[in-house]
């Protein structure tokens, strides 16, 4: 999709879009997945420091920052009575101040304050909510940040001598009483995370480096993998700010966004309601009946056999390869029969135009310039990033790997040979192979919308985007709640 919403995404979240030149942030989804492969099969989450990248317009891009694995250090979490930090019980934020009656007074951008109010409001049942935010400040070389326990006071660890150094500062951010909104205070952020925890705090620790070590669902040896968490994504530079929510890797506490600017406008984000995750698990244990899959088998139990998290299939197959193995064999044939006959053709949304392909003698989708792409596998599907959708060189290849991997996610290269504008929300996950995580999930969400696989952004022009993310070039205030309880569209 074009246009200014598009521009915002491809600088601003975790998952850029490959085909804005402008704004290439110089890391690439499948870069992050790579990495999050790599760590699930050595059963940690680690990652390390990024240097910051400058645009062509000056503007230091957007990356996530990089666990590491470890265990760190976790201290009593403070309160404090005045904003920032302010417990506020009722309503989530101050209202503006009015001059006229009529109209908020003039209020400075946070882009160009360096600055960013955020509101973390308690939509939870629970008084044991805590949460943290994380990511690299941009203003000091990308250093590693986390938030003070104050919900004010910036926190950037020095590189240790020894792996899994406890944090010297505390960082959790006690939410308090169902109801109950803390303000937080941020610098300028890249790659950055807002994490919520319920029942438990959460152990972050540091790597030399220092790379941070997160939380982790891979790794059952984590101290946190049986703690109720979640998290949204952002990233707030000069130019604005964007958040997202996901699903990516998979669902937990449901969690929803409300942006709003100094011009009166405001961005929401509905997230899933209170019972959204045994919402998602219900509906793979009823997928399993029905094809007998291993869709229910990503569904994560606590200790007393409630849910605790459920997995995406990507995450499900990088620690249990043999799951899927065989899913899309028969809707893969289908499509590259389809296509011996019939040609493909791929809008890039870019430079490259409308590109088309066609199987060839090689039984490769051949899209000229644009690269030959084999059959993929069920790994490459769901991860989007590896066998026919790893990325490389070619940008001409590199607009037409989302676009399709994508496609194959939604299950719509049987209904129309134009992708993405041949096909709108309405016909996603028709077909009885599809991926039926994604299916769920989105069902599950009040507004339909949350990244729940790595390229669910892909959006015909003038379409619905549907990876639930909201934008602003001049943020007043970011409201995120964490809970559910209230969840509304």
């Amino acid at each position: 999709m074009s246009g200014l919403l598009e521009r915002a995404r491809s600088v601003f979240k975790r998952k850029p879009r490959d085909d804005e030149d402008d704004f290439d942030d110089g890391f690439d989804e499948r870069d992050e997945r790579d990495l999050d492969e790599q760590d699930a099969r050595d059963g940690r989450n680690e990652r390390g420091p990024i240097s910051p990248v400058v645009g062509p317009n000056g503007i230091v891009q957007s990356h996530p920052q990089q666990p590491h694995h470890g265990q760190p250090h976790h201290s009593q979490p403070q309160h404090h009575n005045s904003r920032p930090g302010q417990h506020q019980n009722g309503p989530r934020h101050q209202q503006a101040q009015t001059g006229d009656g009529q109209q908020p007074l003039a209020q400075v951008s946070a882009t160009r304050s360096g600055q960013l109010e955020i509101a973390l409001h308690n939509d939870t049942n629970s008084s044991t909510v805590f949460a943290y935010i994380t990511g690299q400040a941009i203003d000091r070389g990308n250093a590693l940040f986390l938030l003070s326990s104050d919900a004010e006071t910036p926190y950037y660890p020095g590189s240790p001598s020894a792996t899994g150094t406890k944090l010297a500062q505390n960082v959790s951010i006690d939410l308090g009483i169902p109801g109950n909104t803390v303000y937080a205070t941020i610098p300028r952020l890249a790659g950055g995370r807002i994490w919520f925890s319920v029942g438990a705090p959460l152990q972050f620790a540091v790597n030399p480096g220092p790379g941070l070590i997160e939380p982790s669902v891979f790794n059952q040896a984590d101290p946190n993998h049986n703690v109720n968490f979640g998290f949204a994504e952002f990233t707030f530079n000069s130019a604005q700010v964007f958040v997202n929510i996901s699903y990516v890797d998979f669902v937990g506490l449901p969690v929803a966004l409300t942006l709003e600017d100094t011009n009166g406008t405001t961005q929401h984000v509905s997230g899933m309601r209170a019972n959204g995750l045994e919402t998602v698990a219900q509906g793979l244990r009823t997928q399993t009946a029905k094809d007998g899959r291993r869709w229910s088998s990503l569904i994560v139990p606590r200790t007393d056999g409630q849910v605790l998290r459920v997995l995406s299939p990507n995450s499900g197959v990088l620690l249990n390869p043999s799951w899927f193995q065989t899913y899309w064999t028969d809707y893969v044939s289908a499509v590259y029969s389809r296509y011996t006959s019939t040609r493909l053709t791929i809008d890039t949304q870019a430079s490259y135009g409308n590109v088309t392909g066609q199987v060839d003698g090689s039984r490769n989708l051949n899209f000229g310039a644009g690269g030959q792409f084999p059959r993929p596998s069920a790994s490459d599907i769901f991860s989007c990033s590896t066998g026919p959708f790893a990325t490389g060189g070619n940008g001409e290849t590199n607009a037409i790997i989302p676009r399709l991997a994508a496609a194959f996610n939604r299950s719509t290269l049987l209904q129309s040979s134009n992708h993405p504008d041949g096909v709108g929300p309405r016909d996603y996950y028709k077909n009885a192979t599809t991926n039926h995580y994604a299916r769920i999930v989105h069902a599950a969400n009040l507004d339909g919308k949350g990244y729940a696989f790595p390229y669910d952004d892909v959006t015909p022009d003038g379409g619905v985007p549907q990876e639930g993310a909201a934008f602003s070039y001049s943020p007043a205030l970011l409201t995120v709640s964490v809970g559910g309880r209230n969840a509304h569209t």
